[in-house]
């Protein structure tokens, strides 16, 4: 169990650390979704306050998922070297994990 636990661990730590700031990029990426493309095809209803335009947005929301994506990628790199996990379990593990907290923030409110 030890040995298991040393495998995903510090992964595990390392991401749901990383999900606490992915909860902006996170939010952003959802905010510019239900707005614009999910709003059009009619699965959402856009906010009525919404009106600059996606291209504003844009400018925003690229260069904060860039940003989280280099730090994620920085800091899980390393990590994959030194990890017993199967590639595909330690990226599968490094991608779930961020969501963590912003799905906790989101069951709190509901």
């Amino acid at each position: 169990m030890a040995r298991h636990w040393r495998a995903w661990g510090a992964p595990f730590l390392v991401n749901l650390l990383l999900g606490v700031p992915a909860v902006v990029p996170i939010w952003l990426v959802w905010y510019l979704l239900v707005n614009w493309p999910l709003a059009e095809l009619g699965w959402t209803m856009r906010n009525p306050t919404e009106n600059d335009g996606m291209a504003l947005w844009l400018v925003i929301v690229v260069p904060v998922v860039a940003l989280f994506g280099l730090i994620w990628w920085l800091a899980n790199e390393p990590l994959r070297r030194r990890t017993a996990l199967a590639p595909r379990s330690f990226w599968l593990l490094c991608v779930l994990v961020p969501f963590l907290p912003t799905a906790v923030l989101v069951a709190n409110d509901v």
